[in-house]
């Protein structure tokens, strides 16, 4: 490369680090360097991985001076590791001259730790703690849409469609149902026998059959 190109590389790689960041690295290597050991020439957040100018190549970089150049493509949003255990997503492009040979590389690396630990915290904050019910809960308006409901979190707790649940199913949602305080609300028996398809009588055996379960 010539100093033009590499101080073009060098504003590039400044003004990407400044928008992206401390956690943003950006490196420039001269593939033409008369060091192959020492190829980096530009370095924003060195810290990243350790590295400053004068450092000698990556993987990435020893490939691309011992490779076959036509084999060789431009990487974009990969995962790589420091060896002190960083997670980066890294991009790696070429530049090339007239013959199609690497004379450069630019790539960036970005330090995805603190996305990773937001992402913990909001996987543990919007996963519900009981995993005998991990489907939202509606907040109703009044009691009508309170008993729906409560009916509708007993069908989930039974796993099977109502025109397919067994008598012991039932017992297990109106179960559900009472624990919830569901029969509190006044007309709900009738609801209830309406949904299951069953008489007041049957709703009444069901309840002691599930008290004595208890």
């Amino acid at each position: 490369m010539d100093n033009q190109q590499i101080e073009f590389l060098k504003r590039l790689a400044h003004g990407i680090a400044l928008q992206f960041g401390p956690s943003c690295e950006v490196v420039v290597h001269d593939l033409r360097s008369d060091n192959p050991a020492r190829t980096i020439v530009a370095i924003e957040n060195g810290h990243i991985t350790g590295r400053k100018i004068g450092d000698g190549p990556s993987n990435v970089v020893l490939k691309a001076l011992h490779s076959d150049s036509g084999k060789l493509h431009d990487s974009y949003s990969y995962l790589t590791k420091t060896e002190d255990g960083k997670i980066l997503k890294s991009t790696t492009i070429y530049l090339r001259d007239d013959d199609n040979k690497p004379i450069a590389i630019f790539a960036i690396n970005y330090d995805i730790a603190l996305f990773s630990a937001m992402e913990e915290a909001l996987h543990a904050f919007t996963t519900h703690s009981d995993s005998s019910d991990t489907a939202p809960q509606t907040i109703p308006h009044n009691v009508t849409d309170l008993l729906d409901e409560l009916i509708d979190q007993s069908v989930r707790l039974v796993g099977r469609p109502r025109a397919l649940m067994t008598k012991d199913d039932k017992i297990k949602a109106i179960r559900f149902l009472n624990d919830s305080g569901a029969f509190l609300i006044t007309k709900s028996g009738q609801k209830v026998c309406s949904y299951f398809g069953i008489s007041k009588y049957t709703l009444y055996n069901y309840l002691d059959e599930a008290k004595n379960q208890d």
